[in-house]
C-alpha cells in the first residue's frame, strides 16, 4: 500500500508539475493561441464559395496562407487578392488585417470598453505583452489612444485616397479601394485590390499615392508609443528615450535606404531608367519605406539590381519599431546592436544612447532577438531551398519577407509548393508574434535561480 501511495502521489504531483510548467496559459501563449484561432477563421471564411469569384471553394492550403497573410499583416499572396476574392472575400481579408494589425486583445478591449465591461488584472497582463510594453501602468489608457489615432489616420487617408482614385474609376469604388487601402497601408499589410500583382506599380510617379501610402507605413510602424509620446510633447515638453531612438533610427533607414536604392538603381539600370528625376526620387523613397514591413512596391522587383535586392532583405530583417503593426528584429534592437558594437569599439563598459545608459540585460535581449531570428531565417531558407526550384536570393528574399511581416516578393509566393506555403505561413506566423514571444509560448516558465556559478574566462576573437 505505501508503495502505491507513493507512486500515486509522485504522478499526481508530476501532472500539476507539468500543467504548472508546460500548459499554464500565460500572457504569450494565449496571444499565440489567439491569433492562430483568428487565422482558423479567417481559413474558414475564404474557402466558402461566396468569397471567391468563380464560386469554387479555394484550396483550404491556399486560404490558409491567405489568412495568415493578413493576420499577421504580411501582403505575401498565392491567389491575386484583386481578381480572385470577391467583395465578401476582400472585407474579410480587411477585418483579419485590421484584427491582426492592432491585435486581437486590442480589439477585444475595444467590444469591453464599449460594453463599459472591467479590464481584468489578467487581460492587462495579455495587454501588456501585446503592447511590449515593461509595466501595465496606463495600459487601457494607451489602447484607447491606439483605436483613435488608427480610425483618424485611416479615415484621413482613406479620404484622400477616394478623391485621387475618383478621377480614375466611379466614387463607389473609390471610396471602396480608399478604406481598404487605407487599412492595408497603416497596418503595413501591403494588400492591395489593383490585381495581376501589380501593387502601386501603376502609380510609381503619382505624389499623392506615393507619399499618403508612405505616411501610412511610417505612421503604422514607429508604433502607437511614439504617436502618443509625440502628442503629448506639447504639453510635456520632452520625448522618451524609446520615442528618440525609434525616430533618428527610422529616419536614418529611410533617408539612406533611399540614397542606396537611387544609385544601384537609377544610375545605369536600363529597366528602371525612363522614370524622371521626380518618379526616380519618389520611387527610391517608396521602395525604402515599404521594406518597414508594408510590402507595397512600386517597382517591379525582380528587375532590380542584385545589390538593390540584398539591401531589401536587411532592411526586411531589421523591420519596424516595437508596439507597432510591424515586425522584424525592431528599430530599437538594431540600434541597441551597433552602440554595443560602438561602446566595444571604444572600450567603455556601458552602453549609452542620448545620454541614458543602458541596462545590460536590454542588451542580452536585443542580442538574443537577433540571434534567433537569424538562425530561423536561415534554417528555413536552407530548407526550402531543398523543396522549391528558385535561386537561393529568391528564396532568401521571400523568407525574410514572412519573417519581418513585410510581403515583398521577387515572384516566388505564387510557385511555392504546398510545402513551401506551409513553411512561409508558419514563418509569418513566428514573425508577428516575434522569436522571443513564441520562445517563452512554448518553453517553461524558468524559476529564478538560487545560486551563481563562477566566473570562467574564454578567448574571443
Amino acid at each position: 500500500m505505501e508503495i502505491k501511495y507513493t507512486c500515486f502521489g509522485i504522478l499526481v504531483k508530476g501532472r500539476v508539475f507539468l500543467k504548472k510548467k508546460f500548459f499554464a496559459l500565460t500572457p504569450p501563449r494565449i496571444l499565440s493561441l489567439g491569433f492562430a484561432c483568428i487565422i482558423l477563421l479567417g481559413a474558414f471564411l475564404l474557402m466558402l464559395p461566396i468569397s471567391n469569384v468563380d464560386g469554387v471553394q479555394l484550396d483550404f492550403v491556399d486560404a490558409l496562407f491567405t489568412s495568415t497573410s493578413a493576420t499577421c499583416v504580411t501582403g505575401l499572396i498565392v491567389v491575386d487578392t484583386g481578381t480572385h476574392f470577391t467583395v465578401f472575400g476582400q472585407v474579410v481579408l480587411m477585418f483579419l488585417i485590421q484584427i491582426g494589425g492592432l491585435g486581437f486583445m486590442t480589439m477585444a478591449t475595444l467590444f469591453a470598453l464599449v460594453l463599459k465591461k472591467r479590464i481584468s488584472l489578467s487581460e492587462r497582463l495579455i495587454l501588456q505583452e501585446a503592447m511590449n510594453q515593461s509595466s501595465m501602468e496606463g495600459i487601457v489608457r494607451l489602447i484607447r489612444r491606439v483605436l483613435i489615432y488608427s480610425v483618424s489616420i485611416e479615415a484621413a487617408a482613406a479620404l484622400l485616397f477616394t478623391i485621387r482614385w475618383s478621377f480614375d474609376m466611379p466614387f463607389i469604388r473609390a471610396l471602396y479601394f480608399g478604406i481598404f487601402h487605407a487599412v492595408s497601408f497603416f497596418n503595413n499589410a501591403g494588400f492591395d485590390l489593383f490585381g495581376h500583382f501589380s501593387s502601386l506599380t501603376a502609380y510609381v510617379s503619382d505624389p499623392l499615392v506615393n507619399i499618403v501610402s508612405m505616411l501610412l507605413i511610417i505612421f503604422g510602424g514607429i508604433g502607437f508609443i511614439v504617436m502618443a509620446d509625440l502628442v503629448d510633447f506639447r504639453n510635456r515638453k520632452k520625448l522618451s528615450l524609446h520615442t528618440k531612438v525609434v525616430l533618428s533610427m527610422t529616419s536614418f533607414l529611410i533617408v539612406f535606404g533611399a540614397i542606396v536604392i537611387f544609385v544601384f538603381e537609377f544610375t545605369n539600370n536600363k529597366t528602371l531608367a525612363p522614370l524622371d528625376w521626380s518618379g526616380k526620387i519618389l520611387a527610391s523613397f517608396f521602395q525604402s519605406v515599404s521594406p518597414r514591413t508594408a510590402g507595397a512596391n512600386t517597382l517591379d522587383l525582380g528587375s532590380m539590381r542584385q545589390a538593390s535586392q540584398f539591401f531589401t532583405i536587411i532592411l526586411m530583417f531589421i523591420g519596424a519599431s516595437p508596439g507597432s503593426t510591424g515586425g522584424g528584429i525592431k528599430t530599437t534592437t538594431f540600434a541597441i546592436l551597433i552602440m554595443a558594437v560602438i561602446s566595444m569599439i571604444r572600450g567603455k563598459e556601458d552602453v549609452v544612447m542620448f545620454r541614458y545608459r543602458l541596462a545590460k540585460e536590454r542588451i542580452f535581449k536585443a542580442l538574443t532577438i537577433t540571434f534567433l531570428s537569424l538562425m530561423l531565417v536561415v534554417f528555413v531558407s536552407m530548407l526550402l531551398s531543398t523543396t522549391e526550384d528558385h535561386n537561393f536570393l529568391m528564396i532568401l528574399y521571400e523568407t525574410t519577407s514572412a519573417f519581418g511581416t513585410v510581403g515583398l516578393t521577387m515572384g516566388l509566393t505564387a510557385d511555392l509548393t504546398v510545402f513551401g506555403k506551409i513553411m512561409i505561413s508558419l514563418m509569418m506566423f513566428m514573425g508577428r508574434l516575434g522569436p522571443l514571444t513564441l520562445a517563452y509560448a512554448i518553453g517553461p516558465k524558468t524559476e529564478k535561480e538560487l545560486y551563481r556559478h563562477p566566473e570562467g574566462k574564454m578567448i574571443i576573437g
